[in-house]
């Protein structure tokens, strides 16, 4: 969904906010919060739904190792920095493997003559931007910057 399309701008962009002030009236801010995970989560998978799954197991996976990282961070620190390694290794492949494997088999072919299988990789919309964020949460687990989000707030705090 583009910014300047017709479906954007007459009826995603006044039902989002619309959504989150009437919703955010309740007590509790959980429907409110919601409401913005799932228009995140509309806008990107309008896009692909294939990379949205991609999302959301990047998101999955990287709550679960934040997770991990704080319970490990004060009663066994090396656990901690290896399991931030590990999340940082894993953030960074992935992110290389959709920005830089055409690059990288390209140049292999040309030097070698050999032909890889590997076609059409499609860099994922603001890959770059979440994959970032998301190491930037491991780094600061594991140096004790970050809290224990809910999972719904760790969700919107990527997405939004």
């Amino acid at each position: 969904m583009l910014f300047n399309s017709h479906v954007f701008i007459l009826l995603f962009l006044p039902l989002t906010p619309a959504g989150f002030f009437l919703l955010g009236r309740l007590r509790d801010m959980r429907p409110a919060r919601l409401w913005l995970l799932a228009a995140s989560l509309v806008f990107y998978g309008w896009w692909s739904l294939t990379y949205l799954g991609l999302l959301l197991a990047s998101m999955l996976v990287n709550y679960a190792l934040g997770h991990c990282i704080g319970a490990a961070r004060d009663r066994a620190p090396e656990r901690a920095k290896a399991l931030m390694m590990l999340g940082v290794a894993g953030n960074v492949g992935l992110l290389a493997w959709y920005k830089y494997a055409l690059f990288i088999t390209d140049n292999l072919a040309a030097l070698t003559g050999l032909e890889f299988a590997i076609s059409g990789v499609v860099l994922p919309l603001a890959i770059s931007f979440y994959t970032f964020l998301q190491i930037a949460y491991l780094v600061d687990m594991r140096n004790g910057r970050a809290e224990a989000y809910t999972f719904l707030d760790y969700m919107l705090f990527v997405t939004f």
